[in-house]
């Protein structure tokens, strides 16, 4: 698969920006878009899975190869719809929370420069250690989740009291599961108390696509991941739907990996985003000259555009406000190739396999499917 050029999100359409103000919205599931599943309309209770990494043509390739790997999900209504950009789990899991476009809740990357400091916004750290105390997880982002409600949230205990869980789910009735059986159990219990909204996280198919790429440990991530979803399904009442979405695609990547050419290095005071989606910041006013250099050398596996190429195309969304336009670099450096570009700066605790980040069909289009409760 190749595209000719980086895929536009659909934020005016069928896009993850969307799922939560349409299910609840003020005409709830009565009145839901055209590119939820159908069956999904009229629901009484919703049931909204996140699978972290669980991307449209990944799933589709290995059904292809193997459907019993998993016969739940490919029985399930729906199809492909898009995340937003870049395909990142910071920027999408705020997105489907808020419903809003990156270019307005602001956390636009895995890595985000502000004012000079990239802070790492998983750990919500930057070079000087812990950014919680400069960096207030509210400020950070300003859109209220859940269009300012207060749902049911099932995630690992983990990731409870961390920044930024706080910045995309503050004020949220946190149900932490340790053991992944017990999302079933307080899912189930959820329904029967009437909740008409229930917001579940799963992060595994992400986990091991990054460790150990697509293959066996794929597989059996995958058919995990299915009994959940058929598990979750088998506790729905009558009236409840279950919808399963992503917030990325993947990319086997392995050791395809390159440093950017010092002759565009030379012109660089720092990168901020990640391997797939690199933000060059420019020493003064040499855009032009970067922009040049990078084409020259990496246009072969990447697309490179501007800062206001990328603002004006829309890939953030119609609006961008004026704070967080500054936590773009100049110019955007995107793998359209199967490959990516380390940044010294840019450290992990083990060597990725499959990544995520850039705007290839691969990594932006990602599942809604739904399952009706009997």
């Amino acid at each position: 698969m190749s595209d000719p050029a980086p895929r536009l999100p659909q934020y005016g359409g069928e896009c993850v920006t969307n799922l939560i103000p349409s299910i609840l919205g003020p005409r709830g599931t009565d009145a839901l878009p055209d590119f939820f599943p159908s069956i999904a309309r009229g629901a009484l209770q919703v049931v909204l899975l996140v699978v972290d990494g669980l991307g449209w043509h990944q799933l589709q390739s290995r059904l292809a190869a193997d459907r019993n790997l998993a016969p739940t999900l490919a029985s399930m209504e729906g199809g492909p719809i898009t995340t937003i950009a870049p395909t990142t789990t910071v920027t999408a899991l705020t997105s489907i929370a808020t419903g809003a476009t990156p270019g307005e809740h602001g956390l636009v990357g895995y890595r985000i420069d502000f004012a000079g400091h990239v802070v790492q916004m998983l750990r919500w750290a930057d070079s000087r250690g812990d950014a919680r105390k400069r960096l207030a997880p509210r400020d950070a982002q300003p859109c209220p989740p859940f269009l300012g409600g207060s749902v049911p949230v099932l995630s690992k205990a983990e990731f409870d009291g961390t920044a930024f869980t706080e910045s995309h789910l503050r004020d949220q009735r946190m149900f932490s599961w340790r053991a992944l059986s017990s999302m079933v159990v307080d899912v189930r219990a959820l329904l029967k108390s009437g909740e008409k909204f229930v917001y579940c996280y799963y992060d595994c198919i992400d986990k091991i696509a990054h460790e150990r790429g697509f293959g066996e440990y794929y597989d059996s991530e995958l058919r995990t991941t299915d009994r959940l979803v058929a598990e979750l399904a088998s506790v729905l009442p009558a009236g409840a739907v279950l919808l399963v979405t992503a917030d990325h695609g993947q990319v086997m990547v392995g050791n395809n990996t390159t440093m950017l050419h010092p002759e565009v290095t030379r012109l660089l005071t720092h990168q901020s985003g990640e391997g797939r989606f690199r933000w060059l910041h420019t020493k003064g006013d040499r855009v032009d000259e970067v922009v040049a250099a990078a084409r020259t050398h990496h246009g072969h596996h990447a697309w490179v555009m501007t800062r206001d190429e990328m603002i004006d195309g829309g890939f953030f969304g119609p609006r961008v406000s004026d704070v967080v336009r500054r936590r773009f670099g100049d110019v955007a450096v995107m793998a359209s190739t199967d490959m990516s570009f380390d940044d010294p700066a840019d450290k992990t605790y083990f060597e990725l396999q499959c990544r995520h980040g850039s705007l290839t069909s691969a990594e932006i289009d990602v599942p809604l499917l739904g399952a009706r409760g009997r």
